[in-house]
């Protein structure tokens, strides 16, 4: 019932691990901007990127260890490729040339990975259930919960750092 106080901390715990999940967004931002002095716009498709070459692999039959293996090293490579040829060339221009070339980037990589992957909704197995459970009447969704955890973590081991 969207009146019932069980309801108010779903959202709350809801707003919460979103909250989270978006402040290792942010903490993305802020270490490449304070790594590189660019803002980098192409952050969010370069995550994608890896998902999709993960997914496409692993629809392939490739292992899950292998698939993350080779997903690390093509994106090695893709950061090394886009380092070199996009951003290097641009480094003593001002930094409004290379926020836009991050953008260009950014439409660039998603128009490729369309063209690999497809435009269809691909789902990837994380091995957490997504099912959800009831505590004092709240309902608790597990994947969500341990996706918030997880990024929790994250957030206080760069806060250590």
């Amino acid at each position: 019932m969207a009146g019932s106080p069980a309801f108010l901390v779903e959202v709350l715990l809801g707003g919460v691990a979103t909250g989270l999940m978006y402040s290792l967004v942010a903490l993305g931002f802020v270490l490449i901007f304070k790594a590189s002095g660019v803002f980098n716009f192409a952050q969010g498709v370069m995550v994608l990127f890896a998902a999709l070459t993960l997914v496409g692999l692993m629809e392939r039959g490739v292992p899950v260890a292998v698939a993350l293996i080779v997903t690390m090293a093509v994106m090695v490579g893709l950061a090394f490729l886009i380092e070199r040829v996009v951003l290097r060339p641009l480094v003593n221009q001002e930094a409004i040339i290379l926020f836009m070339a991050t953008i260009g980037l950014n439409f660039f990589l998603e128009g490729f990975g369309e063209m690999l992957w497809g435009a269809n909704v691909k789902k990837l197995d994380v091995g957490i259930p997504d099912r959800s459970f009831i505590v004092a009447g709240v309902q608790i969704n597990q994947l969500e919960m341990s996706a918030a955890a997880t990024s929790a973590v994250m957030v206080a081991v760069l806060a250590v750092f």
